[in-house]
């Protein structure tokens, strides 16, 4: 029943030996579509970020806050309609939703290079950012594939965005020495009809779509969310990461620039510096999600995060150090760009997961645009330097917020079906799942026919669940 709901019934998957169920044909063409398409999408979002604050200096009426209000326009029009979009995709469907998401998207790339001035290129952005698709394509995702293999196809995406990011360091220089600003932007266009391409063309349509409690945000939660101390913290935590990365290309390419390094090879320093980065942080990950230490991971990074920022602010003008202190921006950023979901997976109430990264999603974009407009009018009002002493001192603050977190669990989100006949009795079933050793918690919604559960994949007895979710 539950395949043949979500449009891949006749591909049907299977359990290895291991238990590990494989995703079918249908399932990996979506989950390979979806993540292409947030890929594009994104990667359109930042191509800019590297080199706007050098470019935009030829538009007409270009001043640092302006410059800095068009770099994170996007993030208020994404914060602001991205739940909305989400639930509006319910209503009407997904992939009108996203088609309607990725034709805005498209309509403020092209005014964005038509457009000779700052406020031309701003409204460009904004038109950009409306384009809200995040909560539907993760919709959609849910709908083409089952509980079990339901994580791997929303990694494949979170890891599609960090993919894109990456490529828009590098190509970003390039692009915008031989095409200029208007060439970026009329490649991001494409990039949006490439993401119309592949939702018509490869991404399966879903038989039936539902809520899925797990992968997007229902209204009816958001109050419960929003006044969790807990989550709030991980909200303020994504919101000031993004709103520093933002704030601090304002000022990066300037600096490598005054440094000797032209605009067009920013891509030589962007590239090592990243894929270091990456390595470096691996110890860290295994050290937070094996090991327990998840806590002081993620307070070492921030800490990490502000010491670079002190760093820029006194060794700017100097290469080498330049380049020394982006690698240690880097390596904490991307460690807390990976942590923190992580942490909101493990603290949202089980049936309100996909409810807090809604609400987390919406803060990271709304972080994004506080960066830009803060760090521009730091920049107009007191200079470059002033920015990076506001990055410092913010992630200080980040530091003080975070250190009365409690100590996460190790334990993980995980949803499993449950056989019709025991659905009269939810609360009953709520009882004996967590009798299991393994379960923490435990939420059955009988009109779904599920149960989300927080596991401890350490002490999780698999065979006790799988039988009684069948019925046995």
């Amino acid at each position: 029943m539950g395949r043949e709901r979500r449009g891949v019934g006749a591909d049907t998957g299977a359990d290895t030996g291991a238990g590990r169920v494989v995703m079918t044909g249908l399932e990996r063409r979506a989950a390979a579509g979806l993540a292409g398409i947030f890929a594009f999408r994104m990667l359109g979002l930042f191509l800019i970020l590297p080199v706007f604050a050098i470019h935009a200096q030829g538009l007409t009426g270009a001043t640092p806050l302006l410059i800095g209000l068009a770099i994170g326009a996007y993030g208020l029009t994404q914060a602001i309609l991205g739940i909305p979009a989400g639930t509006l995709s319910d209503r009407f469907g997904r992939k009108p939703v996203i088609f309607g998401g990725l034709a805005l998207f498209a309509i403020g790339s092209v005014v964005a290079a038509l457009s000779t001035s700052i406020e031309g290129v701003i409204a460009g952005r904004v038109i950009q950012g409306s384009g809200a698709i995040a909560a539907a394509v993760m919709a959609l995702a849910a709908d083409l594939t089952r509980e079990e293999v339901r994580t791997r196809a929303m990694a494949g995406i979170g890891i599609s965005i960090g993919v894109s990011f990456g490529l828009a360091m590098v190509l970003g220089p390039s692009l915008a020495h031989w095409f200029g600003l208007a060439g970026i932007f009329w490649f991001t266009a494409l990039l949006a009809l490439s993401g119309v391409a592949v939702l018509a063309l490869v991404v399966p349509n879903p038989v039936h779509s539902s809520i899925h409690r797990d992968a997007e945000p229902v209204v009816g939660q958001l109050r419960g969310v929003l006044l969790n101390p807990d989550l709030l913290r991980l909200d303020y935590g994504i919101l000031t990461l993004h709103m520093l990365m933002t704030a601090l290309f304002l000022v990066v390419p300037l600096d490598l620039r005054a440094a000797g390094l032209p605009a067009a090879h920013h891509w030589w320093v962007y590239l090592p510096v990243l894929v270091l980065s990456v390595l470096a942080m691996v110890p860290f990950i295994i050290m937070a999600e094996r090991h327990g230490h998840m806590k002081g991971v993620l307070l070492g990074a921030i800490a990490a995060l502000g010491l670079a920022l002190l760093g820029f602010w006194g060794f700017h003008t100097s290469l080498p150090t330049l380049v020394l202190f982006l690698f240690l921006f880097f390596t904490a950023f991307n460690l807390l760009e990976a942590s923190l979901p992580s942490l909101i997976s493990r603290v949202a109430p089980p049936a309100a997961k996909g409810t807090a990264m809604g609400a987390f999603s919406t803060s990271q974009f709304l972080g994004a645009f506080l960066g830009g407009l803060l760090g521009g009018f730091f920049h107009q009002r007191f200079g470059q330097d002033a920015v990076l002493l506001f990055c410092a001192a913010t992630a200080l603050l980040w530091l003080l917020v975070a250190l009365p977190m409690r100590k996460p669990r190790q334990v993980s989100s995980q949803v499993v079906r449950v056989g019709a006949d025991q659905l009269q009795d939810p609360e009953g079933i709520e009882r004996l799942l967590r009798e299991i050793p393994g379960v923490e918690e435990a939420v059955v919604v009988a009109e779904e026919g599920l149960a989300y559960l927080k596991v401890d994949n350490r002490r999780l007895d698999s065979a006790r669940l799988q039988a009684l979710c069948a019925g046995a």
